[in-house]
């Protein structure tokens, strides 16, 4: 391996690289691999070492690496326009083409798309959207929005106060107001082990309704979530929970935006997570998917119902003062006109449902009675394994022996990524929507040796 030459020292001098122990990779005690390339489901490093990547890069290769129909996409509209802004009407071809693209695959009630670069600046424009739409109404009390814990949204001032996560909040100062947060709906961590899912859906709703009657529902404005939960731990929702959550919000007048940038255009084999689990939102924040990574894209959908306000909105004030420099880039516009059209092309999406219904099932078949397994749970290609040091009580493990994070090494070293999710010994799978069975079979077994491995050391 080539560990000490020129450009492994560069990298630990010079590169400031995200969510990382700095001081640990500045030493040189945390892995410096340089990826050079990939195929399908595929990685390589620069010594040559192949893995399975089945995290999808993070959830957002979805359409699988080494695809040259959105590489030329992108080579061609350069060669045409590399850039041109979006600024006071201006637009380029993919701009204009994407949106009636993502309005077509949308559910029926959006409206209009507005262009980013990333899920947390889209979820920025989210909020600000939010406040202009109370404003323009004459409610300028209701500005809460309220997240949940364990929920991601994104690494910004704001976006970083959405997410419920230690990690993102730990010396930062965050969360900040106007943002609250409220229960997950996590199953498996409910205190009561005989509640049903119907009965644990109505209790998280509770919550919601106890804390937005104690802030004021005139000073709620907005409830955003994740379909399934993400990065908080790949929670699918218990049964009943978007019908009773909605019901709460509806009552109150409180505006649903639902976080997609994970579950949109296929990863759980509907083309939104919001039409599989029967959610009509106001917002949907769209991202990873939306290109596959192949270039920074990000979306905010809004409704119908939104959309007349910021209509109205535009009457009264004039121009909306918002906008970035790279909204709706070309070149990154063309890399999700290319992207889209590749997904319908190759099936992706019922890709997504029958062979994530293969992986649903292969894990459940391996990892079902393991005594150090506490839950294995999914939907669609994305899957989560649980481990517990007792699996009749859901006793956690230490956190200090850092269980999850060594099986995700121990799969590292066998040529499987799989992610080690934070808060937790959760070991997370999203592959690529291009996956095949055979490759799940891949996934299922090499994830199988690495638990048995670290297994041995506590049993």
């Amino acid at each position: 391996m080539l560990t000490n030459d020129q450009l492994a020292a560069w990298d630990r001098d010079n590169f400031f690289h995200p969510s990382t122990h700095m001081a640990q990779h500045a030493r040189g005690e945390s892995p410096n691999r340089i990826v050079t390339g990939g195929e399908g489901v595929y990685i390589v490093d620069r010594d040559e070492r192949k893995s399975l990547d089945a995290f999808a890069g993070l959830y957002c290769v979805n359409v699988g690496y080494g695809r040259p129909e959105i590489a030329e996409a992108i080579a061609e509209q350069a060669r045409k326009l590399a850039y041109y802004h979006a600024y006071v009407g201006h637009g380029s071809e993919p701009a204009i083409e994407l949106a009636r693209m993502i309005i077509e695959r949308a559910p029926a009630h959006m409206s209009r798309v507005y262009f980013g670069l990333s899920g947390s600046d889209a979820n920025e424009t989210n909020i600000k959207l939010v406040w202009y739409y109370n404003n323009i109404l004459g409610r300028p009390e209701k500005k809460k929005i309220i997240s949940r814990w364990r929920g991601y949204h994104g690494s910004g001032i704001m976006t970083g106060s959405l997410t419920g996560l230690d990690l993102f909040h730990k010396a930062f100062d965050l969360p900040r107001p106007p943002i609250l947060h409220t229960e997950a709906p996590y199953y498996f961590h409910r205190e009561d082990g005989a509640q049903s899912e119907e009965d644990f859906s109505q209790h998280c709703a509770d919550r919601l309704e106890e804390l937005i009657l104690s802030e004021g529902p005139g000073t709620v404005a907005a409830f955003i979530g994740e379909p399934i939960l993400g990065t908080g731990g790949i929670v699918p929702p218990p049964a009943g929970y978007w019908e009773k959550i909605q019901a709460v919000l509806a009552k109150y007048d409180v505006l649903l935006i639902a976080d997609e940038v994970v579950t949109g255009f296929g990863r759980l084999g509907s083309m939104f997570g919001s039409e599989h689990y029967g959610m009509r939102p106001d917002i949907i924040t769209i991202a990873k998917g939306l290109t596959s990574a192949y270039a920074p894209l990000s979306g905010s959908i809004v409704s119908e119902k939104l959309w007349t306000v910021l209509e109205q909105g535009s009457e009264q004030l004039g121009a909306l003062g918002h906008g970035w420099t790279y909204s709706a880039h070309p070149l990154c516009a063309a890399a999700g006109v290319a992207n889209l059209k590749l997904i319908d092309r190759l099936g992706l999406v019922e890709n997504a449902r029958e062979t994530g219904a293969y992986l649903q099932r292969r894990l459940h078949q391996a990892f079902d009675d393991h005594p150090l397994v506490g839950d294995v749970r999914g939907e669609g290609l994305l899957a989560a394994l649980e481990f517990v040091q007792d699996k009749t009580e859901r006793t956690l493990f230490d956190p200090a022996l850092k269980f999850g994070p060594q099986v995700a090494a121990a799969a590292a070293e066998r040529g499987l990524i799989a992610r080690a999710m934070p808060q937790g010994d959760i070991l997370g799978f999203a592959p690529p929507l291009c996956i095949t069975p055979e490759e799940v079979d891949d996934v299922v077994n090499i994830a199988e040796a690495a638990v048995a491995s670290i297994a041995a050391k506590v049993l």
